[in-house]
């Protein structure tokens, strides 16, 4: 069972659900929340008291229905499949319990088209980041991509949300990256080489909004540059962030540039920041536009 619901004025998410007169109670809905079954313009909430405004759309949908998530696909051909992945979702399972994935809600799109469609991951995102994910739609093509992946992607742009005032304008952070006994990311002399380069795009009295490119892609990488310079992304307790005003992770996959290993066709995939990166930056379209 999915509900659709057209928000009619500005009040709180779950009063605004309570007063629609859903076959759902207050815990059940709270429930749906913490499991990520609620989206507000296809952006999942897991936050009870989020702010909505007239014109936005809640979409809501059963724990056992999940696969009705609605699947944002940004580009499609006879080879690649390129979807903008939400908040919260994972890029694919990491354990036998999770049923929501990326890659399981991609695979049901192909098989809905032909059942011996088959999908195949090329590159992830982190659960908390949303943005531009790539799927190959053959092993041959994700072998073909993944084999000279380096050199293959042109562009692969971030916006990040960081606590605080960025003194330099324009920076590159480079270390090199371990992982210890907990997943936690950090820092050191040793390790696999990170290199993450930033420029400021705009500030407020408490963030700054960053153009963030990455030479290499390394698990956690921005996450931790970013707390290495002294301005952890907004929601990352993991990289001690203070404050967390989005409800979420401060870090959008904004535009993956690649060119095609076959026909070397150079192919650019943005997905537009979310509406709650905008409330909260107030950037410009002139400043969005410069990204």
């Amino acid at each position: 069972m999915k509900h659709t619901l057209k928000v009619t004025h500005e009040t709180q998410l779950l009063d605004f659900i309570l007063s629609a007169n859903l076959p759902y109670s207050r815990s059940k809905l709270k429930s749906l929340l913490k499991h990520g079954c609620i989206a507000i313009d296809n952006e999942v909430t897991t936050q009870f008291d989020d702010p909505i405004h007239e014109g936005q759309t809640i979409t809501i949908v059963e724990h056992n229905n999940q696969k009705d998530t609605p699947l944002k696909i940004l580009y499609e051909d006879n080879e690649i499949l390129v979807i903008e992945k939400p908040y919260k979702l994972l890029t694919i399972a990491t354990n036998k319990n999770e049923d929501m994935t990326a890659y399981r809600l991609a695979s049901e799109y192909v098989k809905s088209q032909n059942t011996r469609n088959r999908i195949f991951v090329v590159h992830r995102l982190d659960q908390d980041t949303s943005g531009v994910l790539m799927f190959a739609k053959s092993e041959a093509v994700k072998n073909l991509y993944q084999k000279d992946w380096n050199n293959l992607v042109l562009d692969r742009t971030y916006v990040a949300i960081v606590e605080g005032s960025v003194k330099k304008d324009e920076d590159t952070v480079k270390s090199f990256l371990r992982e210890n006994k907990t997943t936690h990311m950090y820092s050191t002399t040793s390790g696999q080489e990170a290199i993450t380069h930033y420029k400021v795009i705009k500030k407020t009295d408490n963030v700054s909004i960053l153009k963030v490119n990455i030479d290499t892609g390394r698990k956690n990488q921005i996450r931790v540059h970013m707390n290495d310079i002294g301005h952890p992304i907004i929601g990352d307790r993991k990289y001690d962030a203070k404050t967390n005003p989005l409800k979420r992770l401060g870090l959008h996959a904004y535009r993956l540039q690649i060119k095609n290993p076959k026909t070397k066709k150079v192919m650019t995939f943005i997905a537009p920041l979310p509406p709650k990166f905008k409330k909260l930056s107030k950037i410009t379209e002139t400043q969005e536009k410069s990204i």
